[in-house]
């Protein structure tokens, strides 16, 4: 039998979970230091083994690249089909990058059961690649429930005092979506099956069947934008997130709010624009009104927030709400803007809550109340701290604002009045992380703890420098970053257009 090449796309998928397998079987688990170092050797190697699909990709083509095909159960019409586009190629290198600066974060924060909690991380490096990079719906859904049981473990065994609730939490929260997408899964399936008499789970495939419009494809994108709404997590199903982050230890809050909650934007690209066309369109107006909701509401309550973590977790609805407005703008601007904007919220708020972190493991708060005077006793860490704020805020010159931007200048295309108000979000974004920063950093030491505090050690230095020059990068010089994404979002609004007017005539989407 002869075996078939391996791609680049699955050394990627898979070198982390053969990392964490070699450190179960080989590493003995009272050396804590070797497994931390092999750990993040691992991540560190899937991180190099992923520039060459950043190299190899072409932004000028909007066809899927990279792709790997082979027979799993053709019997059942499901094969392992992996490949990548201008919308996944960038949430892939953002899982890669920021996999190993996690790992890195946990150094002194993790200090039982070392060797279970860094095969988890390896275990969900893994199963969040498959995520981006699966282009069959059996497989896909393979690697989102398998994402989930390390996650849980992250969470549940090295978090907080609540950690059990929250990942109980967590976990239903988003297995009732898994199970209603897994229905409509095999819907499709089965409705495709009947129309064409072939049955497949492949995704191009299903994309290029024309569903009709109705009931049937309503509840088919009602069902996966539940799993995906509750992934983002887009207002009201938000509720989960808070407690999750605020009981996650710091790498996993960084992995979270870096790559998790991008899965469940990537799912409305990736499955429910192309897949159900017509009721996108249909349903647009109401993802429009929940995400401008959820842009003032995290705002506010982010405002009024006494805990810094649980700040910058309520920040992330605001921050992704936009990028949900972006998405169904389907303007190109709007849908360019929400790509990058994922990747910029993976860099800043991961930033945020590496600093958050750091300061945490110094001084065990995270009260606001219980800081000040910071800039006096630690000064790198305050100027660096003020950098992933004013990003988090999107102030011109670096990446919050190129991809806030194209966000609203595609929404204005759609509702001026939808583009106001949500760019009073930004408003409140300054209010809230600007009076957090200055209460924290400025004024006077009001504990004397405080004067003990240590400043950036070179661990933390080499932790935030490679996220600190992304997050200046894309502010200054996105190109490089947009170029890749613009054929392929051309191609995928050509795509639901096209598909929707083919029943009915073209239906824009209408005011909120």
């Amino acid at each position: 039998m002869t075996v078939p090449p391996v791609g680049i796309l699955s050394v990627v998928t898979f070198l982390p979970a053969l990392g964490a397998l070699l450190i179960l079987l080989v590493v003995p688990r009272r050396h804590d230091a070797a497994i931390r170092w092999c750990g993040l050797a691992v991540s560190l190697a899937t991180f190099l083994a992923s520039l060459p699909v950043w190299v190899r990709f072409d932004g000028a083509d909007p066809d899927l690249q990279l792709e790997e095909i082979l027979p799993w159960m053709p019997g059942f019409g499901i094969g392992y089909h992996v490949g990548v586009d201008g919308i996944s190629v960038l949430l892939v290198l953002l899982t890669t990058f920021l996999t190993p600066i996690a790992l890195a974060s946990a150094w002194h924060a993790i200090e039982e059961r070392t060797k279970e909690f860094v095969i988890a991380m390896l275990l969900l490096e893994t199963g969040m690649v498959g995520v981006f990079v699966s282009l069959d719906l059996f497989l896909f859904f393979v690697f989102w429930e398998a994402m989930l049981i390390p996650m849980y473990f992250v969470i549940g065994v090295w978090g907080g005092t609540n950690r059990v609730y929250a990942a109980v939490k967590f976990v239903l929260y988003t297995m009732v979506g898994s199970a209603l997408m897994l229905v409509a899964i095999l819907a499709l399936y089965y409705q495709h099956g009947t129309a064409t008499g072939t049955y497949t789970f492949d995704v191009p495939t299903l994309a290029r069947y024309v569903l009709a419009p109705g009931l049937a494809q309503n509840l088919m994108f009602l069902a996966f934008g539940l799993a995906f709404a509750i992934k983002v997590p887009l207002f009201p199903f938000h509720t989960w997130l808070p407690d999750a982050h605020v009981e996650a230890p710091t790498a996993g809050s960084v992995i979270l709010a870096g790559v998790l909650l991008k899965m469940g934007t990537y799912g409305f690209l990736r499955f429910c624009l192309p897949l159900f066309p017509d009721a996108s369109l249909r349903f647009g107006p109401w993802i429009f009104a929940l995400a401008v909701i959820g842009i003032v509401y995290g705002a506010l309550v982010s405002t009024v927030q006494p805990d810094l973590k649980k700040l910058v977790a309520y920040s992330s609805v605001s921050h992704l709400g936009f990028v949900m407005l972006g998405l169904f703008t389907l303007t190109p601007q709007g849908l360019v803007g929400g790509v990058i904007q994922m990747v910029n919220h993976g860099l800043s708020t991961g930033a945020l809550f590496l600093m958050v972190g750091m300061i945490y493991e110094r001084r065990h708060t995270r009260l606001i109340r219980d800081f000040g005077g910071l800039w006096a006793v630690v000064p790198a860490f305050s100027a660096l701290f003020l950098i992933v704020c004013l990003s988090s805020l999107g102030l011109p010159g670096l990446n919050g604002f190129v991809g806030e931007f194209l966000i609203l200048v595609g929404t204005f295309a759609i509702n001026g009045w939808l583009a106001a108000v949500a760019t009073t979000g930004i408003i409140f974004a300054a209010l809230y992380l600007l009076w957090m920063y200055q209460r924290v950093i400025f004024g006077e030491i009001r504990n004397e703890a405080n004067r003990r505090l240590i400043d950036l050690t070179p661990r933390e230095w080499a932790i935030l420098v490679p996220v600190l020059l992304f997050i200046v990068w894309i502010g200054v010089y996105p190109k490089p970053f947009t170029a890749k994404t613009e054929a392929s979002v051309q191609a995928l609004i050509a795509q639901v257009e096209s598909k929707a007017s083919v029943a009915r005539a073209p239906m824009r989407v209408a005011s909120p």
